[in-house]
């Protein structure tokens, strides 16, 4: 036999045995191509049988299980590493919100602080405190006018009266002098008669 018919006869037996092979051999099932990890792993559990502690899996469905549960494993840490990403943009941005909000806040305070306080002298004086003193200070004003007012019109009512008495008084004085002068003259005149009348006797 020559070599060229060796060779044909070697093409031949493994032209046989693979179409053999590709005969026996079932497609692959449907959930192998389209179902989750945990789908395949049962199928394979449920499908293959255990032997002295070994399982038997065909081959071509070994890779298959192998190279999906690579992509799964390859998508989840892709997916992973973007939620890690997205993690520190959002830590980021909460920072720079809480940063943002406290500065809010002392703003805010301070405004308020602002609000409640008014300057007197070139000191910040609480409103409440401000307010209640400017009130007890109008409050001793008002108590010193009404007691200057009542205290003003009682002098005048005791004017009034020592005017009315001195007028009074002075009506009767100058009534008591004119009597008086009036007696005088008539003692005078009548000393005077009584004078002549001695010496005209």
């Amino acid at each position: 036999m020559n070599s060229n018919g060796l060779r044909f006869l070697m093409l031949s037996a493994v032209a046989v045995f693979i179409s053999l092979r590709a005969v026996c051999q079932t497609p692959f099932p449907e959930v192998l191509d389209k179902g989750t990890l945990t789908d395949q792993m049962k199928y394979l559990e449920e499908k293959t049988r255990i032997y002295e502690d070994y399982r038997a899996i065909r081959e071509d469905m070994f890779q298959k299980i192998k190279v999906n549960a690579i992509d799964s494993l390859t998508a989840s840490k892709s997916k992973i590493a973007g939620l890690m990403k997205l993690t520190g943009t959002l830590n980021s941005r909460i920072d720079s919100l809480n940063s943002s909000l406290a500065s809010t806040n002392e703003s805010l305070q301070q405004i308020t602080r602002t609000k409640n306080s008014i300057k007197v002298i070139g000191i910040e004086v609480n409103k409440i405190v401000y307010n209640t003193i400017m009130w007890t200070i109008a409050g001793a004003l008002l108590l010193l006018l009404a007691i200057g007012f009542l205290a003003f019109k009682r002098n005048l009512a005791v004017t009034r009266n020592t005017k009315k008495d001195y007028d009074e008084l002075k009506a009767e004085y100058e009534d008591y002098r004119q009597k008086s002068r009036l007696e005088r003259e008539k003692m005078s005149m009548d000393h005077f008669n009584e004078l002549k009348k001695l010496k005209g006797k």
